[in-house]
């Protein structure tokens, strides 16, 4: 009958011991079977599971004991409290247990457990060995702490009484339930210098901890603990204490522990015909990738000292009753029972855990001592490990959630912006050009990624090339962005800049020419760079640091950087260009800042936009460099700069332009008047030339002219009165009035012609046909008859007179104010010319020349 924890739970150590010889068991049983040291008998084990819980475990002996075959003796016992409620009623049952691993103290008490043995030594064999350390030494006085848990303080009372006729003085005895730091307190004022502890992996985690704390560590002291603990045991329990790692090290640098040697070291071979050493590779090989428990070897020699039992009582049986055999027995048959209790006391041979003999039913085991000097031997001189400062993968993975989240919102706008290309708002606004400044935006953002990628992620080649590919990512992205944002700005300052008024179209063929020609500087430079003076990975190396786990070696922290031989001359390059190219953008926003149509004006987003990419930028790039030792930092800091800068750009240019089209659809025929005012130098003054009413759309343009030819008709009016009165001198210089007849008649027919706005739309034309219709114009050249007299002195009002008036009159009004209201093409720049050389104007009769009442 085997009882043992055998569930599968990784955190449950007992669990882990009862898989961990499972295999060492198996490896007994066969070489058993093969040597047929029971025959005609074959051993046969039926495992049944404790869990290390009182009930289950009550239950699975019970069970075996009702419905299992009649069991001979009972394998097992890990769990203390299951194994010493089972061992105390196996005398009723008259079963004989043998333990691999209950090394509690309580089981020793023969009058209690009558029917107990065990392969592992007790917690109490150590005691012994630590008084012969105690003498070797001559250490004479020593102090005890102690954790509240009965198998502790049964070995340290077994303890108390071994030192006490040994002339070694106990001076404290401290004990403690969760916190041991009053009691290290306690012991240090009494000027403990040796400590003998007791205590499980949990509690030494705080006690060294706290010894730490009052500096009880060193060469001064001398901590001497149980050495069952699991290897690296202080790594399971370091969150349960307020302690770094290098400290709880630092306190437990020189500590002893005391333990039961798991194998014999001895060369000998074993009772399986096996020296412990080759058990050992046959047990690994065994269990291959599964649990390992260091009690296996105690199993091993546990399953053979079964085995011998019996062998022995089957000797007895034969020797004394041959009508009784081992098959024979059940729970009831006292003398077998007996039988088997004695023959167990007989064993003595030599195992893998070294000379297997009871004592009283304790097994007298060797003791090992054994000092914690670090993780390893000390190292005859420095040992320098270099290490990658990388970046930090969950700061790389939240500061690519961020830029994916970017490029969605670019997308967005671009679905947006294709969507409504045709709407007048998105038209007027060069939606190509709005394609650049997202695809600028989205190369920006993409460049994010290959910043974050050192040589944790990717081989050093792939780095050096890296180097190179976001570079130019990063700066063709810059330059399609803010370029074409500043090429349609241009087009804006470049029409409404226009003086002279003529007719200008600026196609987006033209812009793109204008992008491409500042990304074929981009590419220069870049070339140039990559030729001459390529960027290359190289490794700045720091100075050294301690190991922040405390181990006897020093760090060197490397760092990976993209550099070249003329770093900073090629950065001024770059930098001096876009610099250029930011002040550009200033100046065209600065002077289109008066045009009032939205659709058309985004120079105050666009300045919104370089004064928060400039001082982002200058502010990146000062803190990037201050901390290129930390490339967490620094990864942090540019990948934020990019994702701010674009952001803003894109939401500075769309979003207005989102909010408009769902709020106010018609803000694109709104606000079309606008005004420049424009200084111009001439060689004898200055003149200021005021340009106002200038037509975008059908609309707002008839309104404007309508407005101004009003105005000037006044104008007319006034000029009119004045001209009278020069006419009225004129009357009495009648050659000059022949003079103005004969040579000025028929310029006046060329000059005065009604203008075809022929750059109009269709209904244009028809607004103004109508309204020419309801005024039809005044045929100048034609007279009354009623009204002619021979003498035109006579007469002020004749047509003669009024015809001479206004030979005088309307040339001067026509080449004053005609241009203003787009009578006269720009390009006709004196007044002796003809407006009907224009390609704008059309030749009338010449009975239309004067229009009286007008646009």
């Amino acid at each position: 009958m085997g009882l043992m924890p055998l569930s599968q739970s990784e955190e449950d150590q007992k669990s882990r011991i009862g898989r961990g010889v499972l295999p060492a068991v198996q490896l007994a049983m066969d070489q058993i079977r093969n040597e047929s040291l029971l025959n005609p008998y074959f051993l046969d084990l039926r495992l049944y599971d404790t869990e290390c819980d009182n009930a289950k475990g009550l239950k699975a002996f019970y069970d075996a004991i009702k419905y299992g075959p009649n069991h001979l003796m009972v394998f097992g016992g890990v769990c203390a409290t299951v194994t010493s409620i089972i061992a105390e009623s196996l005398k009723g049952w008259n079963l004989v247990q043998l333990s691999f691993a209950a090394t509690t103290p309580e089981l020793a008490d023969k009058k209690k457990y009558p029917y107990f043995f065990r392969t592992v030594p007790s917690d109490n064999a150590v005691n012994p060995a630590i008084l012969k350390l105690l003498k070797y030494y001559q250490w004479k006085r020593v102090g005890t702490l102690t954790q509240d848990v009965q198998r502790f303080s049964e070995v340290r009372n077994d303890l108390t009484g071994v030192l006490y006729g040994e002339d070694i003085e106990i001076s404290d005895t401290e004990s403690f339930s969760n916190d041991p730091c009053t009691s290290v307190k306690k012991l240090k004022g009494n000027d403990v210098r040796i400590i003998l502890g007791q205590f499980d992996e949990e509690m030494a985690v705080k006690v060294f901890c706290c010894a730490y704390v009052e500096e009880m560590y060193g060469s001064k002291y001398q901590w001497i603990i149980p050495g069952w603990y699991e290897n690296l045991w202080w790594e399971s329990w370091i969150n349960s204490s307020h302690c770094l790692s290098k400290n709880l090290l630092a306190a437990m640098e020189g500590y002893i522990g005391v333990d039961f040697e798991p194998l014999s070291s001895k060369m000998n071979k074993t009772i399986s015909g096996r020296t412990p050493q080759q058990y050992e590779r046959e047990y690994n090989a065994k269990r291959g990738d599964g649990q390992s428990s260091k009690f296996h070897g105690y199993a091993y020699d546990g399953i053979w000292v079964i085995a011998k039992t019996l062998q022995r009582a089957m000797k007895y049986l034969n020797a004394t009753n041959k009508h009784q055999k081992i098959e024979d027995f059940n729970y009831t048959n006292h003398k077998l029972g007996k039988i088997f209790l004695d023959a167990m006391n007989e064993t003595n041979f030599f195992g893998v855990t070294g000379q297997v003999v009871f004592r009283n039913g304790e097994r007298m085991g060797t003791i090992k001592f054994t000092q914690f000097q670090g993780l390893e031997p000390p190292k005859d001189k420095t040992i320098i490990q270099e290490e990658l400062r990388k970046i930090s993968l969950p700061l790389y993975s939240i500061l690519s959630a961020l830029t994916i989240l970017g490029m969605i919102m670019a997308s967005a706008f671009l679905f947006f912006n294709i969507k409504n290309r045709n709407q007048k708002l998105i038209k007027m606004s060069s939606p190509y050009m709005n394609n650049l400044i997202i695809l600028g935006g989205m190369l920006s953002y993409a460049s994010i990624f290959l910043f974050g990628l050192d040589g944790s992620f990717v081989s050093e080649k792939t780095f050096e090339t890296l180097c190179t590919v976001r570079t130019w990512i990063l700066t063709v992205g810059y330059t399609t962005a803010f370029g074409a944002m500043f090429a349609k700005t241009w087009r804006v300052h470049a029409i409404f800049k226009n003086v002279k008024m003529k007719k200008k179209i600026i196609k987006d063929q033209k812009l793109m020419v204008i992008v491409g020609g500042m990304l074929l500087i981009d590419l220069c430079i870049l070339i140039c760079w990559q030729v001459v003076d390529p960027l290359r990975r190289t490794v700045e190396k720091y100075n050294m640091e301690p190991d922040p786990a405390g181990r006897d070696i020093s760090i060197r922290p490397i760092l990976e950087h993209c550099e070249n031989t003329h770093m900073t001359i090629w950065l001024g390059i770059v930098y001096a260009y876009k610099g250029l190219l930011m002040l550009f953008g200033c100046f065209l926003a600065w002077e289109t800042r008066n045009v009032s149509i939205p659709a058309l004006n985004d120079s105050k987003y666009i300045g919104m936009s370089v004064y928060n990419v400039g001082i982002m930028c200058i502010i990146g790039a000062a803190v990037s460099f201050l901390t290129r030792d930390q490339p967490n930092v620094q990864f942090c800091i540019v990948a934020l700069v990019i994702i701010f800068c674009s952001t803003i750009t894109l939401c500075l240019v769309f979003v207005p332009k989102l909010i408009t089209l769902r709020t106010n659809p018609d803000a694109a025929t709104q606000n079309r008047r606008f005004q420049f005012t424009q200084n111009q130098k001439k060689e004898d003054s200055k003149t200021s030339t005021s340009v106002t009413s200038v037509n975008q759309a059908s609309t707002s343009r008839l309104e404007g002219l309508q407005s101004e030819n009003h105005r000037l008709r006044m104008k007319i009016t006034e000029l009119d009165k004045d001209l009278e009165e020069v006419t009225m001198q004129l009357q009495d210089t009648p050659e000059k009035t022949t003079y103005i007849k004969q040579n000025h008649y028929q310029d006046l027919n060329d000059i005065l012609s009604i203008r075809n706005f022929t750059d109009s739309k269709d209904g244009e034309k028809a607004i103004l046909k109508n309204h020419l219709d309801q005024n039809p114009p005044a045929q100048w050249g034609t007279s009354d008859p009623s009204r002619t007299s021979k003498d035109p002195i006579e007469d002020i009002n004749s047509p003669e007179h009024i015809q001479r008036r206004l030979s005088l009159q309307l040339p001067i009004l026509h080449h004053a104010y005609l241009p203003s209201i787009g009578g006269v093409d720009a390009s006709c720049a004196s007044p002796c010319v003809s407006p009907s050389t224009s390609p704008r104007h059309r030749h009338v009769p010449p009975s239309f020349r004067v229009m009286v009442s007008g646009l």
